[in-house]
């Protein structure tokens, strides 16, 4: 791996460690019809000089943060194993020139079935990825239809089969409920074959129709029924009798792990933690900043080839130092309150819920005390449980988590 010429420029401040690090891909071979990510199709032409302004961006940031260590790095999207193999590795090998990769890192890439070959699966690993998420979604062909994929229930198991085979040990499948012209038969036979492949993770998401979508537009013209509430409801009590029959733990409100295959990358989002994202329309918090990135990428390309992405040196990273970065396009600041609601709400949607002392330790409250009527409410209405210096939902809560979580916003 070639050396990258040391930075006379100090790092703007101390870097907050551990840091976690999603990098954007946002090309995919088709669209799904439920999907609102900023994704695009039809402009593979873009692909190279993508990767290129995505190693310049990577390359800022480790300047301005003083290379600092990695716990975890997220290759998500889009379709990151649409890509061709080589462009991966050029990315991670910007990773590495310009952050330190702590030793035993989660480095996970988002994948499609189809995508995956033996030889995609030498490269990933070569260049450090140590865990897939597979976007499997189900295992009914007719539902895979109804949602655009490009694969087979039967080329899903064939793709979590051949990473196993590869030596990867760390895979999750991603699986969707609440669909519409799905059945609880349905949802049943799709746990059960997961239950059959055993993966270590597994993230189940709930349908949401967003605005803008096909999807959401077909239900407004009455060419797709509404989303049953109440039978998506069903579909997640059957998923955790499941998940628990098969020695899962439900360690956070849509996944569930075998012991130690948590999302490490994932924790730091739910904990509150500091992380940078990279490519267009990659969100990050940093330095009591939330921030994101212009979401075109022919713009993103454009910004970071002209000479003011190289002039960018912020001696320190406040707002407006954020506010300069050439793909920036909107900073926020987090004041105290606004960081403790969120760090309430992200940390409730886990199993060990919220510790009262580490609450303490970085707001100088504790939840109780800063929050003490919504908390006594939700404890009396059987939604959260205050007990052991913890504060966590209960199982009906889990099942209400976002009227639970508006009460501390208010």
């Amino acid at each position: 791996m070639s050396e990258r010429p040391q930075s006379t420029t100090p790092p703007a401040k101390p870097p907050e460690s551990p840091l976690a690090l999603y990098v954007h891909i946002p090309f995919c071979e088709t669209k799904c019809p439920y999907c609102d990510f900023n994704t695009y199709t039809a402009i593979e032409p873009l692909i190279p000089s993508y990767c290129d302004a995505l190693g310049r961006e990577i390359a800022l940031w480790g300047d301005a943060l003083g290379h600092p260590a990695l716990s975890s790095v997220f290759l998500g999207g889009g379709t990151p194993s649409y890509l061709p193999a080589e462009r991966i590795e050029q990315v991670m090998a910007a990773v590495h020139r310009e952050f330190t990769v702590r030793p035993g890192a989660e480095i996970t890439l988002e994948s499609n079935p189809g995508d995956l070959c033996d030889a995609k699966l030498a490269a990933y690993q070569r260049c450090g990825v140590n865990r897939l998420s597979i976007g499997v979604q189900t295992f009914d062909d007719g539902l895979l239809r109804l949602l655009g994929r490009r694969h087979s229930a039967r080329q899903a198991a064939h793709a979590y089969i051949l990473a196993a085979d590869a030596g990867f040990d760390n895979v999750s499948i991603d699986l969707m409920y609440g669909l519409p012209h799905q059945t609880l038969d349905h949802w049943r036979s799709t746990l059960e074959r997961t239950g059959e492949l055993a993966p270590p993770h597994v993230s189940m998401y709930c349908l949401t129709l967003e605005d803008g979508t096909p999807m959401q537009r077909w239900v407004v013209e009455g060419a797709l029924p509404d989303p049953d509430a109440d039978l998506a409801a069903d579909m997640y009590i059957l998923a955790q009798e499941t998940m628990a029959r098969l020695d899962y733990r439900h360690y956070e409100i849509s996944n569930w792990a075998v012991e130690g295959r948590e999302s490490a990358h994932n924790l730091a989002y739910w904990l509150n933690q500091p992380y940078i994202g990279v490519g267009p329309g990659a969100h990050s918090h940093y330095a009591s900043c939330r921030f994101s990135n212009i979401r075109s990428p022919r713009e993103y390309v454009r910004r970071l080839s002209g000479d003011s992405a190289a002039a960018w040196r912020p001696d320190r990273l406040d707002s407006a130092a954020l506010a300069s970065m050439p793909v920036v396009h909107e900073v926020e600041t987090i004041d105290r309150r606004l960081a403790m609601a969120e760090t309430l709400m992200m940390g409730l949607r886990l199993e060990r819920g919220v510790d009262d002392a580490e609450f303490e330790r970085r707001f100088g409250e504790t939840p109780l005390r800063a929050y003490g009527e919504a908390v006594v409410e939700l404890t009396g209405l059987g939604l959260l449980c205050d007990g052991d210096g913890r504060l966590r939902l209960t199982p009906r809560g889990r099942m209400l988590g976002n009227e639970v979580f508006s009460r501390f916003f208010e």
